[in-house]
């Protein structure tokens, strides 16, 4: 399939000079959605997952579906004050300041195999968080995948070392 031709590209959005990719066109086309599902489950079926995370909003789009497609738990990335049982903070460096992401302190056990999935690799930044958040609570990442790929911001240099794979890359 061509999913580049189901993602509408938004020119100047949020800022001018941005081309932003817009995702709903491909969540509007059900038969595009469930192969990118598809295939994402696909990439990971022979990885040993245990469980599924994804960072708020649109990684729980797509993660919840891999998860609830594969059988396994999902795990929500949020940013803090949204998780309601005892969470783990973990403050990352933006390009102009920081951020915060949480999860509940209960959602991971030792030994967990992990893939995260999220709409969109830019920087790498968030995913990079993701990662050690995860990490420091005894998970290994066992792959990380995304629907699509900003390569000319260089995400996977931030996130190298992971099992990484984008179903669209735009350069």
């Amino acid at each position: 399939m061509d999913l580049k031709s189901k993602i509408r590209i938004i020119e100047d959005f949020p800022t001018e000079g941005v081309k932003f990719k817009d995702i709903t066109t491909l969540l509007a086309d059900g038969e595009a959605f469930k192969w990118t599902i598809d295939k994402i489950v696909s990439n990971l079926k022979d990885k040993n997952i245990t469980k599924i995370a994804g960072p708020e909003a649109r990684g729980f789009l797509f993660g919840n579906s891999v998860a609830y497609a594969m059988g396994l738990p999902f795990i929500p990335i949020r940013k803090p004050g949204k998780l309601p049982a005892e969470t783990i903070s973990y403050e990352y460096d933006l390009e102009y300041g920081t951020d915060i992401l949480e999860i509940h302190r209960d959602s991971i056990e030792k030994g967990d195999r992990i893939a995260l999935v999220d709409d969109l690799l830019g920087t790498g930044g968030t995913m990079k968080a993701c990662c050690e958040m995860l990490e420091s609570l005894g998970a290994e990442i066992a792959a990380l995948e995304f629907v699509i790929e900003l390569s000319y911001l260089n995400g996977r240099d931030k996130i190298e070392g992971y099992d990484i794979n984008s179903l669209v890359k735009y350069d």
